[in-house]
């Protein structure tokens, strides 16, 4: 069996730590925010997994379908030797991309739960044992350091994370990415696109009230471990799609004027009748925002798969899986690898999705996840982008 590593670069105390400062900071300010990820204590892991069952949350089967169908195209695009999976929980969806690249050599899974890392690698080796693994315990949002392996590499950040993230910490977040691509080396990304507000709304309020428990999941996290007493009864849960950012955000309402006390600390928070406490942005784009956004933070959008059956093409289609590419490098491996890319790639549509989660410690996911494409059918894109040309780069990027 091929080696198992795993390697901290998370503190052991960087949950509490970073729990409390995130409360402190978003209870007093205004309008008041706590971040998603702590949505994700063992319950809320739970409900998340009840939520992609219903039948208004699309997109986690829309990203799994196209993975399943799209993999050998996704794999010859990138012929990548290494993949590299930025909030990899389980590494289900995943085992459909390894399986399709021959010249597989590594995985990279990322995570903040230790325990999600051993039992996928311990699973991906027996049913894979050529297969080195190296996962690391890390949140992918402070910078990576990433261990050395066989180059191209494919960078996989699914799921539509990428819209949890507010505009100035997804624009950092791109730039760290372009950080770590390689000549030749490439980044598939989950995106969802804008679509009408009802079908997103009722991905984000579901009529069996999921979401909704899900949501005040957050008070009971905050609860336990900072010793606080908000009364999930108090509160009510609202998504409301928002057309000028082109976000939906996930609030609680106050239903009354109340005080809430927490213990650790020392802080009481006020709440007035109807004021609002928001728990989780997603954004949806178009294609032209994940275009520049791409190409601010150096890199190119080369090309998108969707879900229905389109070929592969560079810059077309609506969103979902998208995909970016390190620039041709030196090695001629990597420029054989990118020659064989450019000929498996034809123009393609493409839409969104999103991804399940697994239970883990209150800190152990890093968002909440949702994609899907722009009209009326759920879809996901993938499309490969690379590096952009500077120093040292000659090459397009995502």
């Amino acid at each position: 069996m091929s080696p198992f590593l795993l390697t901290r670069t998370l503190p052991e105390d960087a949950t509490g730590a970073a729990l409390r400062a995130d409360v402190l900071t978003g209870l007093t300010r205004h309008p008041k925010s706590l971040p998603p990820k702590w949505f994700y204590d063992a319950r809320g892991s739970e409900l998340f997994e009840e939520i992609t069952r219903l039948p208004e949350y699309y997109p986690t089967r829309a990203e799994r379908e196209i993975l399943e169908s799209r993999a050998g195209e996704i794999a010859a695009a990138s012929g990548a030797r290494t993949v590299i999976e930025l909030g990899s929980g389980s590494s289900e969806k995943t085992r459909h991309l390894l399986d399709a690249l021959p010249e597989l050599h590594s995985y990279v899974p990322v995570d903040v739960s230790e325990s999600a890392l051993t039992g996928a690698a311990e699973s991906l080796l027996a049913e894979r044992p050529g297969l080195s693994v190296h996962a690391l315990i890390a949140d992918f949002t402070g910078g990576l350091a990433l261990p050395g392996t066989p180059g191209p590499r494919l960078v996989v950040f699914l799921g539509g994370t990428i819209g949890n993230l507010l505009p100035e910490e997804r624009a950092a977040f791109l730039r760290s990415v372009r950080a770590l691509l390689s000549p030749g080396d490439a980044l598939l990304l989950g995106t969802d696109l804008v679509k009408d507000a009802v079908t997103l709304v009722a991905a984000y309020d579901d009529a069996a009230g999921v979401t909704a428990a899900f949501n005040k999941n957050v008070l009971s996290v905050v609860n336990r471990e900072l010793g606080a007493d908000f009364a999930l009864g108090d509160f009510d849960h609202h998504a409301v799609w928002n057309p000028e950012d082109r976000w939906i955000e996930m609030r609680l309402r106050a239903r009354r004027a109340l005080t809430v006390k927490i213990r650790e600390l020392d802080l009481v928070v006020p709440f007035e009748a109807g004021e609002e406490l928001r728990t989780e942005v997603s954004a949806k784009f178009r294609r032209e925002d994940v275009r520049a956004e791409l190409e601010a933070a150096g890199m190119r959008l080369s090309s998108v798969v969707d879900g229905r059956g389109g070929p592969v093409r560079p810059l077309a289609g609506h969103g979902g899986l998208t995909g970016a590419a390190g620039p041709p490098g030196p090695r001629t491996a990597d420029r054989a690898l990118r020659a064989r890319a450019r000929r498996s790639l034809s123009p393609a549509v493409g839409r969104g999705g999103r991804t399940s989660r697994r239970a883990v410690s209150p800190a152990a996911r890093t968002t909440r996840h949702r994609e899907a494409a722009s009209g009326s059918a759920p879809t996901n894109a993938t499309a490969p982008a690379a590096p952009a040309a500077g120093p040292g780069a000659c090459g397009p990027a995502r």
